[in-house]
């Protein structure tokens, strides 16, 4: 009987450290994004006003990517794989996100089956309501609908 329970305890001591190892791997995979509060946002070389800017963006809700911090500086890079330094209070947690792929579609369910709406060409800024495991609904241009998630760069988990 104790040899039957040690090797009930090992099984599930397995099965929780491998539970644990697999969530720690995938939470290494998750990106942070944040998006551009205003439409015109320094990037800075260093983490103070201090540091030349090197680019203006000029583009209320790009998505960019959280790289560092350091007090209340972010480190973050673009798209086009631009980095540099942008103060906290210049960013939002607002939804966007850059449709990458050439003349994606947006439909009108999550599903290729449905109605199309419209193209989009690859660059497009959408701001994404929602997402699942596969498609996210966005807004672009006056209209709503949904999109391939595989298609966007930005934040929309």
């Amino acid at each position: 009987m104790k040899y039957k329970n040690k090797k009930v305890i090992i099984l599930l001591n397995l099965v929780l450290i491998s539970f644990f190892v697999i969530n720690c791997t995938d939470a290494g995979e998750l990106k942070k994004f944040l998006t551009l509060k205003n439409n015109k946002v320094n990037l800075r070389d260093g983490p103070s006003k201090d540091y030349p800017i090197i680019l203006v963006y000029k583009k209320k809700y790009l998505p960019v990517e959280i790289l560092d911090s350091w007090e209340n500086w972010r480190k973050v890079r673009d798209v086009e794989n631009n980095s540099g330094w942008i103060h906290i209070a210049l960013l939002s947690k607002k939804k966007s996100a850059i449709n990458q792929d050439n003349d994606s579609i947006i439909f009108s369910s999550n599903t290729v089956y449905s109605q199309p709406l419209v193209k989009v060409e690859k660059g497009r800024l959408l701001l994404v309501k929602k997402c699942n495991y596969e498609w996210c609904k966005v807004t672009s241009a006056g209209y709503i609908g949904w999109i391939k998630k595989k298609s966007l760069w930005g934040k929309i988990n």
